[in-house]
């Protein structure tokens, strides 16, 4: 009977741990309030480069993937025009000093890096790990890393997307975001390359 009485409070404990492990939505500013912002054929675009611990805290919460060997670079995008955008074939690219372009690291790879090691493209040194921290668990295997993901293929007239793009390498704050491949969807003709300063919010 004890056992019976008991089950509640287990069923209770259960459904407590599993909304503590929900992930919490994230909601950049509006895209206006951004410094770092260029707008191109009615297309505004700003992009953040989130080394900071205390700004990835509200996109990753305990996690810095910065720490880990990853820069995370918020991009958001706004239609202002008058046709529907494809971002299905866009080319994100990181373009540190010397106009060295780096690419993206898909999402679904992070989750397989093993610490910082040696990124492509390194300007500045990354950060090292936390003392103590156990060498077998990889942070890194976080399900908020895909949630937080820029994902969007079409972009609306009026609509607006984010999300998140994952490189490896340490950021320098002369450092641009490099984005190529978006076409119109009804004719596929391809905008022109939009440039984004990633050294200021």
């Amino acid at each position: 009977m004890k056992n019976m009485k008991a089950l509640p409070a287990i069923v209770l404990l259960t459904a407590a741990l599993q909304a503590e492990k929900k992930i919490e939505p994230f909601r950049p500013a509006a895209i206006e309030t951004y410094a770092s912002k260029q707008t191109n054929q009615g297309l505004t675009v700003a992009a953040v480069a989130y080394d900071d611990a205390d700004e990835a805290k509200a996109a990753f919460g305990k996690l810095h993937p910065y720490e880990h060997g990853v820069l995370p670079v918020l991009v958001l995008f706004k239609n202002e025009g008058a046709k529907t955008l494809n971002l299905e074939h866009a080319r994100f690219q990181y373009l540190g000093p010397g106009s060295r372009k780096l690419d993206e690291t898909p999402a679904e790879d992070i989750s397989r890096l093993k610490g910082p090691g040696r990124p492509r493209y390194n300007p500045t040194p990354l950060p090292t790990t936390i003392p103590g921290m156990r060498r077998n668990k990889n942070p890194l295997q976080n399900p908020v890393i895909i949630e937080r993901a820029f994902a969007a293929k079409m972009l609306p007239p009026g609509e607006t997307a984010y999300g998140f793009l994952y490189y490896q390498t340490g950021h320098s704050r002369s450092a641009r975001l490099y984005i190529t491949g978006i076409t119109e969807a009804q004719t596929s003709q391809e905008l022109f390359y939009i440039e984004v300063p990633l050294g200021a919010q």
